[in-house]
């Protein structure tokens, strides 16, 4: 399940007045929405010069351990002040494990950068000789490495427990085990099936970093390797 969304009170630093503020959930690449902690021992304060770098805080999904940026709360009192929420100071650090994209991701523009984001992905995993599958796979593009069969999918539909299933018999025939990871996430059923079979499936943002989507995904993401 995925974190409740909490309510605090709110005071206005400009007129005093005090409002209900409940923190907005959003789902996650998983399927479970995540919600910012609130601080209810924190102050508000007013918003004024905004920097971008300001707007976000990393949230971190209880159901499978992806961290994600999602605005920062703000209430609007009826005064005309905009307020910043205080916020648990945990939930704006990167969460542990979590990486800066910097140099090892790439912006997806095309099919050839979600397969580039892959392959970059499977070296931090300690897979070196990434090459084409022998085996094309129904949708998107086939990767593979000792150990392991890839699916890159980056059609803009979700990929479907038919996808899921036929990368897992793939993978069963190699004597291997098969990843997922797709630009558009998944299907309900096929993240449910992906659960049973144990298939890592992964959501490429548009940074070009892979965000688990499922428990399996996020016990490999936990071992990858950054340098």
């Amino acid at each position: 399940m995925g974190v409740m969304s909490e309510t605090i009170s709110v005071c206005c630093t400009a007129c005093g007045r005090r409002h209900r503020y409940t923190a907005p959930s959003y789902p996650c690449a998983c399927g479970a929405p995540v919600a910012p902690r609130l601080d209810p021992r924190g102050s508000a304060t007013a918003v004024g010069h905004r920097a971008w770098d300001e707007e976000w805080i990393g949230v971190r999904c209880a159901a499978c351990g992806a961290e994600g940026r999602w605005p920062r709360p703000e209430l609007g009192c009826p005064c005309g002040t905009v307020l910043c929420v205080p916020v648990d100071p945990a939930a704006g650090r990167r969460a542990p494990g979590s990486r800066v994209p910097a140099h090892r991701s790439v912006p997806i523009r095309s099919a050839r950068d979600a397969v580039t984001a892959a392959v970059l992905y499977l070296r931090g995993l300690g897979h070196r000789d990434v090459r084409r599958a022998d085996q094309r796979p129904l949708a998107g593009i086939g990767l593979a490495a000792p150990g392991v069969v890839v699916q890159v999918d980056p059609t803009v539909g979700p990929a479907s427990v038919r996808d899921v299933e036929c990368l897992w018999l793939t993978a069963m025939a190699e004597s291997a085990r098969g990843v997922y990871f797709s630009l558009a996430g998944y299907a309900e059923e096929a993240r449910v099936r992906a659960d049973l079979l144990d298939v890592p499936l992964f959501v490429l943002d548009p940074t070009g970093v892979p965000r688990p989507a499922n428990a399996p995904a996020a016990a490999l993401d936990a071992t990858a390797g950054w340098d």
